[in-house]
């Protein structure tokens, strides 16, 4: 009995002092002849681990868990940084499927991955915090937030967090091109709450026509289903709105699926008009087949609660169109904090903040913004024209010789990517090539700076802006990333293009986005796709390949499973109707 309360005594003191378990461990090492007692606390999340020190932690504040903020957390390996997420979503949606969630193809849940999941495995130096930030503060490194839980919580709580750096990735809101009643009376599809709304409101509409006391036209306007914008977006809702109506909601109400009318309004001359012309003339007749009626060259200028107005371009005429359920999917338009930063750094008129090649926004070292609610403001060749020549004139005679061009050609073309846009375009094979050219009539090989400028003259009309799609987010989000990881190696050896404007050379290469393709869901288990290389690929078989694709793009194997057999079970027992 006396040895049992010995070890437990020994058992509490280690339990009530663990730092006890140092007295022993160096004991029992040193053989008994020394005693060393270590009562050290770990290091706080604040710094860095490392043998010498206590090297502060750089603060990152990332806003958002879209695409590129998603990516950015994924890929960020250095633990030499702290790192806070905000964002009034506590999960990453993979958005290329919410037209899918609409209709019951696949459930909600089954796209969201918790952010919680992606940040506890950064570890202990990562947290987030589900508030919305409402100000930036870029002069004195600080963003300003409240909370978005339920008011019976307690109320909102507003808080400040300090940053080192500070990653913008909140996305875009909607465009509504202030036209009357949209807010009011129409639904967007940017959300993962916007896609159930959707949902709940086509069986309600089916619901409701199914009441004996309505009239036939009265039950006309409720089931007509208008869509306006012809992008991807658009198109997809359009299809998978269609497929859910005939295949599944005409055998649950069969006496109103006749009455069933799918509009699709697009101001342009096509739909997907973003796409190859092949692409967009099979939707157009696949669209014609199904009864679905695109509306071409038709500009909304009003929603009612009930119409909406258009105004039909080849006769300037204006016509009201009755509806019952109308989806709004036009473009994407800034949020208003941002809106408010960007005044804050004198970048008024814009449609999003500008950034440089490397993301970074212009006239803040500190910030980065990526992801649609940014847009990179590539630099112009001729606005750097005589630093080029100068920097490239290493023996200032004021001559350039082909020599001398070749050894700065690789930097021009990294720095300038509408240079080879353009050497593509005039089926030319390299710089050297656009400098010959230009020097055709004397044939001296000496190019001075007049001919230099003629030579790059043109190359500036190649600039254009990278779309705002999740492949362009997620690729951004790597790439700041891969940044973050090598900055203090990168600081010392730069790898980045020569400073055309100063000496030496910047520290990354800059971003180039490489374009994998896209897709274009028509319904009846039919998808175009543009591929690389030019490549057209419409039908069945391309409509398996987007199942593999958007499969393997999901960001967890829980998500996978969950999509796959949401598939799956679509094939064999079709789309719920029901309404929850």
């Amino acid at each position: 009995m006396s040895r049992f309360a010995f070890y437990e005594r020994i058992f509490r003191a280690f339990h009530d002092r663990p730092s006890l378990s140092k007295l022993l461990l160096v004991s029992t090492v040193s053989g008994g002849g020394i005693v060393a007692f270590s009562d050290t606390t770990p290091f706080p999340v604040a710094y860095a681990d490392s043998a010498q020190g206590q090297c502060p932690k750089k603060k990152v504040v990332v806003l958002g868990t879209g695409w590129a903020a998603t990516s950015f957390l994924k890929n960020l390996k250095n633990s030499s940084y702290e790192v806070e997420v905000v964002s009034p979503r506590n999960y990453f949606a993979f958005t290329p499927l919410l037209p899918s969630v609409t209709n019951g193809t696949v459930e909600a849940r089954s796209i969201v991955e918790p952010i919680r999941n992606i940040v506890n495995k950064k570890g202990p130096h990562c947290e987030y915090r589900e508030a919305e930030c409402y100000k930036i503060d870029a002069e004195k490194k600080k963003i300003y937030c409240q909370s978005t839980q339920a008011s019976n919580l307690g109320g909102k709580e507003e808080f400040a967090i300090d940053y080192d750096y500070l990653i913008i990735a909140v996305g875009a809101r909607a465009n509504t091109f202030n036209t009357p009643g949209v807010e009011e009376n129409t639904h967007f599809l940017k959300e993962v709450e916007d896609a159930q709304k959707i949902r709940q409101t086509v069986i309600d509409c089916f619901e409701r026509a199914s009441l004996p006391s309505l009239g036939e036209e009265e039950k006309k306007r409720i089931l007509h289903f208008v869509v306006v914008g012809g992008g991807p977006a658009g198109v997809e809702f359009a299809a998978e709105l269609h497929d859910f109506a005939i295949e599944d909601l005409a055998r649950v109400y069969p006496e109103v699926k006749n009455l069933v009318k799918i509009t699709l309004l697009e101001a342009g001359d096509h739909i997907l008009n973003m796409f190859d012309k092949r692409i967009t003339a099979f939707a157009e007749q696949k669209f014609q087949r199904a009864d679905i009626n695109v509306k071409t060259g038709s500009m909304v200028v009003k929603v009612s609660e009930k119409e909406i107005s258009i105004k039909e371009r080849g006769t300037g005429h204006i016509v009201s169109l009755p509806y019952g359920m109308a989806v709004w999917s036009t473009g994407i338009g800034t949020r208003p904090f941002i809106m408010e930063f960007m005044k804050q750094i004198g970048q008024t008129n814009r449609r999003a903040i500008a950034t440089d090649e490397w993301l970074r926004v212009d006239g803040c070292d500190s910030i980065y913004a990526l992801g649609d609610c940014a847009t990179i403001n590539q630099r112009r060749v001729m606005e750097d024209i005589a630093a080029i020549f100068s920097k490239a004139d290493k023996s200032k005679t004021g001559k350039l010789s082909i020599q001398d061009a070749k050894e700065v050609v690789a930097d021009i073309c990294e720095r300038y990517p509408q240079v080879q846009l353009y050497l593509k375009k005039k089926n030319m094979r390299n710089f050297v090539d656009l400098l010959k050219h230009a020097d055709s009539e004397t044939q001296t090989l000496q190019l001075d700076i007049e001919l230099f400028k003629l030579a790059l003259a043109e190359v500036d009309s190649q600039m254009k802006n990278l779309p705002a799609t999740a492949q362009v987010a997620a690729q951004q989000g790597e790439y700041l990333a891969d940044c973050f990881n090598r900055m203090d190696e990168c600081e010392k050896n730069p790898e980045g293009p020569l400073r055309f404007r100063a000496a030496g050379r910047h520290r990354f290469h800059p971003f180039r986005y490489k374009h994998f393709g896209q897709f274009a869901p028509l319904g009846g288990e039919q998808t175009a796709a543009e591929l690389p290389g030019d490549w057209v690929s419409i039908g069945h078989s391309t409509q398996w390949l987007w199942y593999s694709v958007y499969a393997s793009k999901l960001v967890s194997w829980r998500t996978r499973v969950l999509v796959v057999s949401d598939w799956g079970r679509r094939f064999i027992f079709g789309r719920d109707s029901s309404r929850i």
